[in-house]
């Protein structure tokens, strides 16, 4: 996956080939914003423009610009593989919590 950070904010990129420009959806917004290029430092700066934008709107609606995250989440995983996470965090000593915590957080380190 294609991720653009400005401001600390995170937008996914993808081509959209009918219109043969970049498109970005910024991400983690209580609403929708995206914002179109055709190279990067046009992307970049649509990019802003759309987060101004979004913020303006959110303002004169008294409405917080992002979302809200409670750190829960409920996830189905096989019943062999939830044995295994287990039995390694059991080995680790560490709860199936911190375990799964920690792996996740590996994954999504910039």
């Amino acid at each position: 996956m294609n991720i653009m950070q400005v401001s600390g904010y995170k937008a996914k990129i993808e081509y959209d080939p009918e219109l043969d420009q970049f498109r970005g959806e910024i991400l983690g917004l209580n609403g929708s914003a995206d914002f179109y290029g055709k190279n990067p430092a046009e992307l970049r700066k649509e990019f802003k423009n759309s987060l101004n934008v979004f913020f303006e709107v959110c303002k004169e609606k008294g409405i917080s610009p992002t979302k809200e995250y409670s750190g829960k989440f409920n996830l189905r995983i096989p019943a062999r593989l939830h044995r295994e996470i287990a039995a390694r965090a059991s080995a680790e000593d560490k709860s199936i919590n911190q375990f799964v915590s920690e792996i996740l957080e590996q994954s999504v380190a910039d």
